[in-house]
């Protein structure tokens, strides 16, 4: 699975042929202990790794970053289109949304990712 990246189309880039895809090795946090757990006490993630929290509806969704070691971008969801992009700090970063989907990705990959753009989850 990857984690493609395609800009509004009012945006510069947003002409359908920007698409980038922002990573390759994409895991589920699919189960109420993965989800639970999401990065924390991990020491790093690789340049082209996100985790995607899939939920079933609507409805604001909190992060936090304690026991999180590294900064992370995250980005909150619904129905494909992104309504918040945020880095996080270790230990002190905390963050809510509406979503129905939310990806953590490391810092700085998701510096060209803005609200109204498309995050889409593509199997390979």
């Amino acid at each position: 699975m990857r984690l493609v990246h395609d800009p509004a189309a009012d945006s510069p880039s947003g002409d359908g042929t920007n698409r980038e895809t922002l990573a390759t090795t994409v895991d589920l946090a699919d189960s109420i202990v993965s989800q639970t757990r999401g990065l924390m006490f991990r020491r790093s993630t690789p340049d082209d790794y996100a985790l995607a929290f899939q939920f079933g509806s609507t409805k604001t969704r909190d992060l936090h970053m304690l026991f999180v070691f590294f900064p992370i971008d995250a980005v909150w969801i619904v129905d494909g289109v992104v309504r918040r992009v945020e880095t996080l700090r270790p230990w002190r970063g905390f963050a809510r949304e509406e979503a129905n989907l939310i990806v953590e990705l490391p810092a700085g990959t998701a510096t060209d990712v803005e609200p109204g753009d498309r995050l889409v989850l593509e199997a390979e």
